[in-house]
């Protein structure tokens, strides 16, 4: 049983920063999100990248000198595919071991990942921690066959790499447990903007459904709660009309294209959902230069004052908020995203005080 979530205005983070020591960016995890940490990745390293670090393990993958693909057409791919499917069900079953499946990660993989075990040994005990995976509709529209088709338009791939993204999810909430404390894992789907454009019109909204829940039913079944990461506009409704526990925005961005969708965003909060306020910009630099605190504290102000009109009671809202950067810091200069770090710490102080 998952304990009720209430974060009250606590901050937490996306995951990416721009450096590339691993300890160092986990010092900084440390420092501004003690009570929520996250493991870190450092797009610095292309193994880190949003497909490429949780695409290991799939059948028929291909790193190759200009991109990493699947393909379908190798001899033994059906094969790879038969061991892949056994081998998931053999977890799943509990007759192999997690940490001795392809569904683990490795050092080399995620040394964010580690980094946080090491961090998370010592005192005291957070307020939760924080996991992170790449959605399955971000990692299926993104990565492609020989022939440079999404997999996502391959059922038996699709399904696949869905199955792998739910059990690293479910490997990651198994690990995260033994500091002790709950375990929130973030499901990244940038993609997701995309959604309703040209570039989705081949895509059902039940597909896209039917994916998200397979990763949030396997976080579910571990006690965890799932919360997913939208870095730009999307139909919010298709999310919020989940079983998603936490839904994070960009509100310094596109709060008055998420407040249109009153209805589900009401329900959402009435069933205990929490929202994750991206209210610190990360994008374009210039303006996360120019940004100031008075400046993101009015615009949380302004949002709930919004919601309150809507029939959203402020204290409740409140109790169920996070304050988080807008999206991930990996594309910034590293004195920018260390500003976005402070101004996320910050604003979550002010708004628990208000």
């Amino acid at each position: 049983m998952r304990p009720v979530l209430q974060p009250d205005g606590r901050p937490m983070l996306i995951g990416s920063q721009p450096i590339k020591d691993h300890a160092r960016a986990t010092q900084l995890v440390m420092a501004h999100v003690p009570e929520i940490p996250n493991w870190v990745q450092l797009p610095f390293y292309p193994q880190e990248g949003m497909v490429s670090q949780f695409a290991v393990g799939l059948p028929g993958l291909i790193h190759g000198e200009e991109r990493t693909y699947v393909d379908t057409s190798a001899d033994g791919f059906d094969d790879e595919m038969v061991a892949f499917f056994e081998e998931f069900l053999a977890v799943v079953e509990e007759r192999r071991p997690w940490d001795e499946s392809r569904f683990a990660f490795d050092r080399t993989q995620a040394p964010g990942f580690f980094e946080l075990l090491s961090a998370l040994k010592a005192p005291p005990k957070p307020f939760a921690v924080k996991g992170q995976i790449t959605g399955p509709i971000t990692f299926c529209t993104s990565l492609t066959d020989e022939r440079r088709r999404a997999i996502f338009y391959n059922e038996a791939l699709r399904d696949a790499a869905v199955k792998m993204l739910a059990l690293k999810a479910g490997w990651q909430v198994r690990q995260l447990k033994a500091a002790g404390a709950p375990v929130i894992l973030f499901i990244d789907e940038p993609a997701l903007a995309g959604y309703g454009s040209s570039e989705f019109i081949s895509i059902s909204r039940e597909d896209i459904a039917a994916c998200l829940q397979e990763v949030v039913d396997m976080v579910h079944s571990l006690g965890a709660w799932a919360g997913v990461h939208v870095c730009a506009n999307t139909d919010w409704s298709l999310l919020l009309s989940s079983e998603l526990d936490i839904v994070n925005f960009d509100a310094f961005g596109y709060f008055d294209k998420f407040v249109l969708y009153a209805e589900p965003l009401k329900s959402f909060l009435h069933a205990g959902g929490c929202l994750a306020w991206g209210l610190v910009p990360t994008s374009p630099a210039d303006v996360v230069s120019a940004a100031t605190l008075e400046q993101v504290w009015a615009r949380w102000q302004a949002g709930v004052q919004a919601l309150a009109a809507l029939g959203v009671d402020p204290v409740a809202l409140r109790r169920q908020s996070f304050i988080t950067p807008s999206c991930g810091t990996g594309s910034l200069p590293p004195e920018l995203s260390q500003k976005v770090l402070e101004m996320t710490q910050a604003l979550s102080a002010r708004v628990r005080n208000s």
